[in-house]
C-alpha cells in the first residue's frame, strides 16, 4: 500500500509477508523437548499467533539534502550522530523504516504471573518482527537493486553512535506512523510494540553494524567483535 505526503515523500507499508514458522528452530532456542507438555503449550500458543498476526514494515525512499560535522539533513530532518554522517559519506539515496510484530500480538495478555507463556509469547512476537524485517529488506534490494546494504538505528551499541534520543526525528519522517501501522513512540522514546525495529538502510562498500563500535561486553545480541579502529575513524565520544 503506497502513501503519498508531499512533504516526506512517497511512502509503502508492506504486510503481506509469506511467514513459514520454524517451530523446531523456536523451540530449541527456548530448549523446550519436542515430547514435552511445555512443546505441546508451546505449538498451541504459535498456532495461535500464526493466525491472529499482521507484522508490517513502513519505509519511504529518501535523499540526503545536506552533510556538514556531525549533521546531516535527509527529507527536511537533522540529525545528529557523527557515526551516521561518516557511514552516508558517498551516498545521496537511503531508506528510513520501521518494521514491527504487529499490534495484533501485542494486543494479547495472559493470566497474571504467567511468567512462561509471557516469555514464549515474547520470543514468537520477536520471531513475526525478525521475518518482517527480512523481508522488507529483501523486497528494497530487489526493488531498488541494491548490492551490498548496511542498517544503523538509533540507540544501537553505544550511546555516542547514534543516541536513541533521535528516534523521534526518524519518526517524523513518517509522519503519524501510529495511524500508519499502530506503533507508538513513548515520552522514553521506546516503541509499542516492544518488537519493533527503526532505522536506516543504505548501499555500502564495507562490511558494517554497530556492534563494531559497540564496547558493552557480554551482549547476547552481539554480531560481531568490537573494532576500536572503526570506532577512532568514526570519532564516537563516550557519553
Amino acid at each position: 500500500m503506497l502513501k503519498l505526503n508531499p512533504k516526506r515523500g512517497k511512502m509503502e507499508i508492506l504486510s503481506d509477508f509469506e511467514i513459514k514458522i520454524d517451530s523446531g528452530m523456536l523451540m530449541q532456542e527456548l530448549k523446550i523437548s519436542h515430547d514435552s507438555d511445555d512443546a505441546r503449550e508451546f505449538n498451541k500458543l504459535l498456532d495461535q499467533a500464526s493466525k491472529i498476526a499482521r507484522p508490517k514494515a513502513l519505509y519511504t525512499e529518501a535523499f540526503i539534502e545536506s552533510k556538514k560535522g556531525d549533521e546531516i539533513i535527509i527529507n527536511g530532518v537533522k540529525f545528529t550522530s557523527i557515526a551516521l554522517r561518516k557511514n552516508l559519506d558517498k551516498v545521496e539515496k537511503v531508506f528510513p523504516f520501521i518494521a514491527t510484530c504487529g499490534i495484533e500480538l501485542d494486543r494479547v495478555k495472559f493470566e497474571k504471573n504467567d511468567f512462561l507463556k509471557d516469555y514464549w509469547w515474547d520470543t514468537i512476537k520477536g520471531y513475526f518482527l525478525m521475518k518482517a524485517r527480512e523481508n522488507l529488506l529483501l523486497f528494497l534490494e530487489k526493488k531498488f537493486f541494491l548490492k551490498k546494504t548496511a542498517v544503523m538505528s538509533p540507540g544501537d551499541g553505544d550511546y555516542g553512535i547514534w543516541p536513541i534520543e533521535q528516534q523521534k526525528e526518524l519518526f517524523s519522517i513518517f509522519g503519524d506512523v501510529e495511524k500508519l501501522i499502530g506503533v507508538k513512540l513513548t515520552d522514553s522514546y521506546l516503541m509499542i510494540p516492544n518488537k519493533t525495529i527503526s532505522g536506516i538502510l543504505f548501499s555500502t562498500e564495507h562490511d558494517f553494524n554497530s556492534c563494531k563500535v559497540c564496547q558493552r561486553k557480554n551482549c547476547a545480541m552481539r554480531k560481531s567483535a568490537f573494532d576500536r579502529k572503526l570506532w577512532e575513524e568514526l570519532n564516537i565520544k563516550d557519553k
